[in-house]
């Protein structure tokens, strides 16, 4: 017998699968940033998301399809999410420790696909002299602090809508992660991935654990994914024993980076020593994400974890010390990190510290500068001068952003977002992808709770450092615009409260959603 639910089914397919071929070139590029995975979503989330993206199926295929509602959500999917237990999000590719508590419903809004050029393109983009009747107040917030900045951009059309010390430079704190994604991409490309091998020094026993600069590597389990120091141990075993070798001199080997491994920050919980071989971040506790105590040193500790790990697979080694590979070596292992797309939108989601320097070193390496600080801010800067984007004042000191002396402007940034939205470059769409959404997931998980409209609307890449606090990112208006914003403030006198700041910065974001500003 054949339920009614897919009589309907069949009924509606025809359409279904004309709006699917139509809509999946574009859903491909913005699907990473919706995709949290093993969590179970409350249907105000699932309308936020669905709604956002774009996935929502004109009314005349709805009314046909039956077992579908207005958001193109399939009403069995609807019903069964909301019977499951409330949980937020977490990063877009993988685990992290986000927020568990649910945003509250988020309305209906108009699909991204419309704000890059679909059926809102022919709506009018936002006034100037509107949009600032609506912001110069927000940003007039004295508990902003004395500097602040702002520019919005059209991201359809790439042009500037609001502009408030548009070209004005200061610190950005973490928005400079935003900066370092597309030179990293723009450099190395979106499917480059970052190798870590063992090679066998001819005519020895000496074993080396080459580090490649895989911040993502991990000696975990599960996995889930990353590579992994356990795999590499066994892959090498395997090759040792087909050599009949059962012991070992170990050696590791840090060559690949130059000059200071400690950031100028100093001994942190943010950030551990920047070197190329390290183990989960060289984090002291299970956390993935976030501040936690460091190794002082995450190589040596990598390499006597890869010692265990060669013992457990029958290899007994000597205890690790540092060396370097020779030109003569022979290969016999090696794990990969994911595409270095996923590395982006972690590192965006989540704020990480640890991949954006690493990230900052492998543009260094790409482009035969220096693979130290003084080289990643050369690189970064010269790869997005061939993007052609306004660099005028700007300053690159780090990949992070922990570093005060980094200075862009509130122009740049839009600019950055901009043309990881422009059809030319979709080798930069991670860094749209991979920007925190409000109320859902990474450093925006905890945030916009109380701000419906913004949930899931909002996707922006947050900063604070004492006396400083920025927002970048996008929105969606209600109109369907899919607009780029900076907002950049600081005071280093008086330092603002950084909770009061926030929410300031969240408020001007919100009033970009609900604004149609003719």
């Amino acid at each position: 017998m054949v339920v009614p639910e897919l009589r309907a089914w069949r009924a509606a397919r025809p359409h279904v699968v004309r709006v699917a071929r139509m809509v999946k070139p574009h859903v491909t590029r913005v699907t990473r940033a919706v995709r949290p995975r093993a969590v179970r979503l409350t249907t105000p989330q699932l309308t936020a998301v669905a709604t956002t993206v774009g996935l929502a199926l004109a009314a005349g295929v709805v009314a046909s399809a039956g077992p579908w509602d207005s958001t193109g959500q399939r009403t069995a999917e609807r019903d069964w999410a909301a019977s499951r237990t409330p949980e937020g999000g977490t990063d877009h590719a993988r685990t992290s420790g986000t927020h568990r508590t649910s945003p509250r419903p988020a309305p209906s809004a108009a699909s991204v696909l419309a704000g890059l050029g679909g059926e809102a393109g022919s709506t009018p983009a936002p006034a100037g002299k509107a949009l600032a009747e609506v912001l110069d107040p927000l940003l007039a917030d004295p508990v902003l602090g004395s500097v602040r900045t702002a520019v919005v951009v059209d991201v359809a059309t790439g042009e500037r809508l609001y502009g408030k010390g548009a070209d004005q430079v200061q610190t950005p704190a973490s928005t400079t992660k935003i900066a370092t994604a597309v030179a990293a991409l723009t450099a190395l490309g979106p499917d480059h991935r970052v190798q870590t091998r063992t090679v066998l020094e001819p005519d020895t026993k000496e074993v080396v654990l080459v580090g490649g600069g895989d911040p993502t590597l991990t000696a975990r389990k599960p996995a889930d994914g990353w590579a992994d120091l356990s795999t590499l141990a066994e892959r090498t075993a395997t090759a040792l024993k087909a050599r009949h070798m059962d012991q070992v001199t170990l050696s590791y080997d840090t060559s690949l980076y130059s000059g200071p491994g400690l950031h100028p920050i100093g001994v942190n919980d943010n950030i551990a020593k920047v070197t190329p071989l390290m183990a989960d971040e060289g984090r002291l506790d299970h956390s993935t994400s976030g501040p936690a105590g460091r190794s002082m040193d995450p190589a040596a500790d990598a390499a006597r974890t890869f010692a265990d790990l060669l013992r457990d697979h029958g290899i007994t080694a000597t205890a690790p010390g540092p060396s370097k590979a020779t030109s003569r070596s022979q290969a016999l292992a090696s794990v990969s990190s994911p595409p270095l797309s996923v590395l982006v939108e972690r590192m965006l989601t989540n704020s990480d510290n640890d991949i954006a320097e690493a990230l900052a070193r492998q543009v260094a390496l790409a482009a035969g500068e220096e693979p130290s600080f003084d080289g990643d801010a050369k690189a970064i800067r010269a790869q997005l001068r061939k993007l052609g984007l306004p660099l005028t004042g700007a300053q690159f000191a780090d990949g992070s952003g922990l570093n005060r002396a980094d200075r862009l402007s509130a122009d740049l940034l839009t600019a950055l977002l901009a043309k990881a939205g422009d059809p030319d470059h979709p080798e930069l769409r991670p860094v749209l992808t991979g920007l925190p959404v409000a109320g859902f997931t990474g450093t925006l998980s905890a945030r916009y709770t109380d701000a419906p409209t913004a949930t899931g609307v909002v996707r922006a890449k947050t900063g604070t450092l004492t006396g400083v606090n920025t927002l970048a990112g996008t929105v969606v208006d209600k109109d369907g615009r899919l607009l780029a914003f900076a907002f950049l403030t600081s005071d280093a006198a008086n330092p603002p409260n950084p909770l009061e700041a926030r929410a300031a910065l969240d408020h001007a974001a919100t009033a970009l959603v609900a604004c149609g500003c003719r």
